[in-house]
């Protein structure tokens, strides 16, 4: 296999552990900026409201076969279980709202990546294709995700309160 970033993530996030969990959960505004050579296929995407983002964590373990989520604080998970950052191929999945096309970048809204993460695809989100209601969550009660949003947005308040505009 061989992939090559396609741009690169600029966030108020410059600490792991500082992203949200999941950015459904995150109010952070960010720019996803293209390389030069893979700028042309940005053709129409200014008529989505909503993009998929596909990021390499290019700082994780990549050991880890069980986890203990980062919410959950108690019990060890199977990997491909749940949605912590070191796996053995540390592909990160962000789903954001675009802002605004400016030449090769990308403004957004959700973002939940660190500074400087490389990005290795976009794709257009689509809710006819990317929503299934009847959905199953396993483990993951309704109480586990109000945790993990509060969790996550006092987090997130805190660090952007902190710092100054990236």
């Amino acid at each position: 296999m061989d992939f090559k970033p396609i741009g690169i993530a600029h966030s108020p996030f410059r600490e792991a552990g500082a992203p949200p969990f999941q950015s459904t959960f995150s109010q952070a505004e960010g720019i996803i900026e293209i390389f030069p050579e893979f700028q042309e296929g940005l053709g129409s995407i200014e008529g989505f409201s909503h993009l998929i983002l596909l990021s390499h964590f290019d700082r994780a373990d990549r050991s880890a076969l069980t986890e203990v989520p980062l919410s959950d604080g108690e019990i060890l998970h199977g990997i491909f279980a749940c949605r912590h950052y070191n796996r053995p191929n540390p592909i990160g999945i962000s789903y954001v709202a675009l802002i605004g096309v400016d030449e090769g970048t990308l403004h957004v809204t959700g973002l939940d990546l660190l500074e400087g993460t490389p990005i290795l695809d976009i794709k257009p989100y689509v809710p006819a294709f990317d929503s299934i209601p009847d959905a199953v969550s396993g483990w993951v009660s309704a109480q586990h995700i109000e945790r993990i949003r509060e969790t996550s947005i006092r987090a997130q308040q805190e660090i952007l309160k902190n710092q100054q505009r990236w």
